[in-house]
C-alpha cells in the first residue's frame, strides 16, 4: 500500500502562519510608531508649557517677544516631523484628495456653463 505525504498542506500551513506572524509584526511597528508619537507629542506639551510659563514669568519682557516660544517651536519643527514620519504624508490630503478636488473643479465649471 502506497503512503500518501501531507509535505503540501504542511507547507501552506507554514505560508499562512508566516503571513499571519508578517502581518502581525508589521501591525506590531505601526502600534509601536503611534505609540512612540504620542508620547513625544504629551513630553512636548508639558515641556513646553513649563518652559514658556518659567521664561515668561522669570523675563523682562514677559509673554512677548520670541525667546518664551522659541522651544516650542524649533520642537514643534521636529515633532511635525516625526508626525509625518508616523502617519504618512498622505495624512492631510488622502490618497483620493486629488480626485475629489479634481471633480469639485469640474462639478464647479459645468455649473458654471449652465
Amino acid at each position: 500500500m502506497e503512503k500518501y505525504s501531507l509535505e503540501p498542506y504542511e507547507e501552506k500551513d507554514k505560508v499562512s502562519d508566516f503571513r499571519k506572524e508578517e502581518a502581525y509584526l508589521r501591525a506590531k511597528k505601526k502600534v509601536d510608531a503611534l505609540v512612540g508619537f504620542y508620547w513625544h507629542f504629551a513630553v512636548y506639551l508639558v515641556v513646553n508649557i513649563f518652559l514658556i510659563l518659567l521664561i515668561g514669568l522669570n523675563s523682562d519682557q514677559g509673554f512677548r517677544g520670541f525667546g518664551p516660544y522659541a522651544t516650542a517651536v524649533f520642537w514643534g519643527i521636529g515633532l511635525f516631523f516625526h508626525f509625518i514620519g508616523v502617519f504618512g504624508p498622505d495624512f492631510f490630503f488622502g490618497k483620493d484628495w486629488e480626485k475629489r478636488k479634481m471633480k469639485e473643479f469640474m462639478d464647479k465649471e459645468e455649473r458654471n456653463w449652465e
